[in-house]
């Protein structure tokens, strides 16, 4: 009995009617027809939980979270034909509340009549707050197996109450061994070998970035080609996938991780690969350049005095000299960030004070640090006994200017790295002083 599109057609083009006169894509050509067929999602399929749930013939609703071209959309439509589901799919980009209605209501005649649904939602983070709350009801009723697919964070992307009901299940990217699988099944269906050399098809794996549509879509390219292609002949031929990253989404997020992390941990080069990883997916100089002033006064701080300059410099100079010529700028104020002594001791006393002070509320200063412009003033003791500090011998009094309710508290820890170890000396040195004048 043919049950939809999955059923009854593997694809648009049968479905279509033109399987026999319209001309496929290669990638349309090689999609897997079994499970056993997909690579690179072991770890979710044979043993993995979705290879239990077809095990025990029953599926849950899930999230598939992974960038393009790892077989999100063949993994859904293939798990719906192992369970004998009818097959629906949506895109959330073009699908609005009234699309969803007509497909519950369909779902609902088909329950009646014994027949499950698996919805297939593309893109499903673009639905928004009132559009996700839709599918709670006929997911918890059993309505619909929802299989939502997103290369976005689920956590920041989709609606609490929705990931409660589902489980998320991470595809990976695919690598150079499944890559290569593909190819190989391309070679098999041309009856021959691209026509590259050993170079240019490491080359073509590599700007494939794990994306198997993409790797097959060039592979497509490369064999209406006579000659054997270099490295140099191919990329001629072969645009160059962009790379995942969109200044709004979770790779976003991810890479100025890496490069906070790289610059955190003193690894210069990693730090380098990070910052061109940015800039080669579009990302604003400038917001970098705002990040990596934040990494100066947060993790080197006064271990090193000068990175907060070298980074304001550095960002002034992109600003006058602008691209391509400022991002070396940029780049020379990255090493001076990764090889400069660390210290987060400054950061870590702003933050204890903060909290401290939220703590105290309203604590006045002591009255020995106050001003008396006024007789009355005077009268109430403002500024006196206030020790000038120059007019000591050391320089220093010792007085407490903390609150006369509270007792001193330390803050500021400064380790024995970089200036931070001058700064520890004069620290010690004058709580030396204190307590000599406490004694006294």
């Amino acid at each position: 009995m043919t049950r939809g599109t999955a059923k009854g057609a593997a694809n648009l083009f049968e479905a279509a009617g033109l399987a026999d006169t319209a001309p496929r894509p290669l990638a349309d050509r090689l999609r897997p027809q079994i499970l056993d067929e997909v690579i690179g999602q072991d770890h979710l399929l044979g043993g993995g939980l979705l290879g239990r749930m077809v095990g025990a013939g029953r599926l849950t609703s899930v999230i598939f979270w992974g960038p393009p071209g790892t077989g999100k959309t063949t993994v859904a439509r293939l798990l719906a034909e192992v369970t004998d589901l009818h097959f629906e799919q949506l895109s959330a980009i073009f699908s609005g509340v009234q699309d969803l209605r007509e497909v519950f209501e369909a779902a609902r005649i088909r329950k009646k009549n014994g027949l499950g649904t698996l919805l297939f939602v593309d893109e499903i983070h673009r639905f928004n707050k009132s559009q996700q709350d839709a599918f709670l009801p006929v997911v918890e009723d059993g309505t619909i197996v929802l299989i939502g697919a997103t290369t976005e964070n689920p956590s920041f992307e989709l609606n609490a109450a929705l990931l409660s009901r589902t489980q998320v299940l991470v595809l990976k990217r695919l690598d150079d061994k499944s890559l290569e699988t593909l190819i190989g099944r391309a070679e098999e269906d041309a009856g021959r070998k691209l026509p590259v050399d050993e170079q240019a098809r490491a080359a073509l794996k590599a700007m494939a970035d794990g994306d198997g549509r993409y790797v097959l879509s060039m592979a497509e390219q490369i064999l209406s080609q006579g000659v054997t292609l270099d490295t140099d002949a191919l990329l001629n031929i072969v645009q160059r996938r962009a790379p995942l990253y969109d200044k709004g989404d979770d790779a976003h997020f991810n890479l100025i991780s890496a490069l906070h992390k790289s610059v955190r941990g003193s690894d210069a080069d990693a730090a380098l690969y990070w910052f061109a990883r940015m800039l080669a997916g579009g990302e604003h100089p400038e917001y970098i350049a705002r990040r990596m002033t934040r990494m100066a006064v947060e993790d080197i701080g006064l271990a090193d005095p000068q990175a907060l300059p070298a980074c304001v410099a550095a960002w002034e100079a992109y600003e006058r000299l602008g691209s391509p010529e400022g991002e070396l700028a940029l780049a020379q104020a990255l090493i001076y960030l990764a090889t400069a002594p660390k210290s987060n001791a400054a950061y870590t006393a702003y933050g204890a004070a903060r909290r401290v002070a939220e703590e105290t509320g309203s604590l006045v200063p002591p009255k020995h640090i106050l001003n008396a412009p006024t007789t009355l003033m005077k009268e109430e003791g403002y500024g006196g006994n206030y020790e000038y500090d120059h007019d000591t011998a050391e320089g220093f009094s010792g007085q407490d200017y903390f609150p006369d309710e509270m007792e001193r508290r330390q803050f500021y820890d400064p380790p024995e790295r970089g200036f931070e170890r001058e700064i520890r000396k004069r620290l010690d040195y004058w709580q030396k002083l204190r307590r000599k004048r406490s004694q006294g």
